[in-house]
């Protein structure tokens, strides 16, 4: 077998074999065959598509080139979940807590942020004396007894994406369909789960911009992922604007605590019953959806979510204290007020740019080596559709340097009043399911 031949017949739009995805995929993991037919074999795909059969043969291709988590140890239907990512999104520090407190276990492997803040573990780090570095067995134990935990991700989980996403990320490939959908669902897969729930976002803060590009990945990914003997669904979720009100690490986490306490945002709120009630639904802790959200609403009102994160943080050496003192959280020396311009509603909230106003206070990396302030971020006091006055405080920057106007500008182009009647966006766009 040549890779000469497998580039010659993708570029001429034919299927490639099982037998050829796994020849390209270990080849070059194991460095025998360079980047520059690799390169060729991505634009062809990037051009000719690839069908449901070559998708799901690359995925499990990926899956394989590395570990594969095995959490067969844990009782019950392990459920993951996966976002696209976007900016405020604190979905997982509710969701694990709430789904494991109506019985479902949740063993989660997560990964530190590189953009707008911290990535999952970064967050749980601002909890003083939280960590992930648990062995295999210990992550088992905790989930088995306590029904949740999360571990940093495995160094060597699909080694074979890491070089095609590098290689990607320089040759104009990055945007397409089946290696988007392939590298996601090998790292999901790769992890264990026996059930995966995908919330894809869309809209100017998440890497889809356009509804149907969504639900096209989206598809593909759910397709995927029953392919290989996952159970798989996606919710496509609106990022137009950020989720919640809180970017940034210790601030989300502050958020997280009070969305448990059942005073939450409404569409973070909203979000977490959504994507929770199809976890619980494919870990059949519930024979429907409705049964399910009942289940997960009871437990965010009678305190059980709220006391399963205590237990979640002080298992992983967190101090549990910070749920009912959050003033322990980091605290950034400044709250700086950013008052409106003038009166109207909140047209437009762009959040990328909040994204990256964030990231500019330090909130976030722009490099894999940076440092990030746990403290810093910015806490929305409106979003689309509110109703807003002159002098009044849009929103708060939680800084630690008194010089943020560049921020500031940068906040204030990301924000757009107008005196006309302005409807909030929907914030579930619709589900895709086998």
């Amino acid at each position: 077998m040549r890779m000469y031949d497998i580039i010659e017949k993708k570029r001429d739009n034919q299927a490639l074999t099982k037998e050829e995805i796994q020849f390209f995929i270990q080849g070059y993991t194991n460095g025998e065959i360079p980047d520059y037919q690799v390169s060729a074999l991505l634009m062809a795909i990037y051009f000719q598509d690839m069908n449901d059969q070559e998708r799901a043969e690359l995925t499990q291709a990926m899956v394989e080139s590395g570990d594969q988590i095995d959490l067969s140890a844990i009782d019950g239907i392990k459920v993951d979940k996966h976002s696209t990512g976007g900016v405020g999104d604190t979905t997982t520090l509710i969701l694990a807590p709430l789904v494991a407190s109506v019985g479902v276990p949740v063993a989660k492997m997560s990964g530190r942020g590189l953009g707008h803040t911290g990535g999952t573990i970064d967050k749980l780090e601002s909890v003083p004396g939280f960590h992930v570095e648990i062995s295999n067995d210990e992550f088992i134990e905790l989930v088995n007894k306590n029904k949740v935990a999360v571990v940093g991700q495995s160094g060597n989980l699909t080694p074979a994406d890491k070089k095609i996403y590098g290689l990607r990320d320089v040759t104009a490939t990055v945007n397409s369909i089946p290696l988007i959908a392939s590298s996601i669902m090998s790292k999901k897969i790769a992890s264990g789960a026996d059930a995966i729930v995908l919330d894809v976002k869309t809209g100017a803060g998440a890497f889809m911009k356009d509804l149907d590009d969504a639900k096209e990945l989206a598809t593909a990914m759910v397709t995927i992922g029953n392919k290989v003997g996952r159970n798989t669904m996606a919710v496509i979720s609106d990022m137009s604007q950020p989720l919640g009100n809180a970017i940034g690490n210790a601030l989300e986490v502050k958020e997280a605590i009070e969305t448990l306490q059942g005073n939450g945002p409404e569409d973070l709120t909203e979000l977490c019953l959504t994507l929770g009630s199809q976890m619980v639904v494919l870990a059949k802790q519930a024979a429907t959806i409705k049964e399910a959200r009942a289940k997960l609403e009871e437990n965010l009102h009678n305190g059980k979510a709220l006391q399963q994160f205590k237990i979640f943080l002080n298992s992983q050496g967190g101090d549990a204290s910070v749920v009912d003192q959050p003033e322990s959280l980091p605290q950034a020396t400044y709250q700086i007020e950013l008052p409106a311009k003038s009166s109207g509603k909140v047209a437009e909230i762009i959040a990328d740019d909040i994204g990256t106003a964030a990231m500019m206070l330090g909130a976030g990396r722009a490099t894999k080596d940076a440092v990030i302030d746990l403290a810093v971020g910015i806490v929305l006091h409106k979003k689309i559709g509110d109703e807003v006055k002159e002098g009044e405080s849009l929103l708060t920057i939680h800084t630690n340097s008194e010089d943020v106007d560049e921020v500031k500008d940068k906040l204030y182009r990301s924000i757009s009043i107008s005196a006309g009647e302005i409807e909030a966006p929907t914030l579930i766009h619709g589900m895709v399911t086998e």
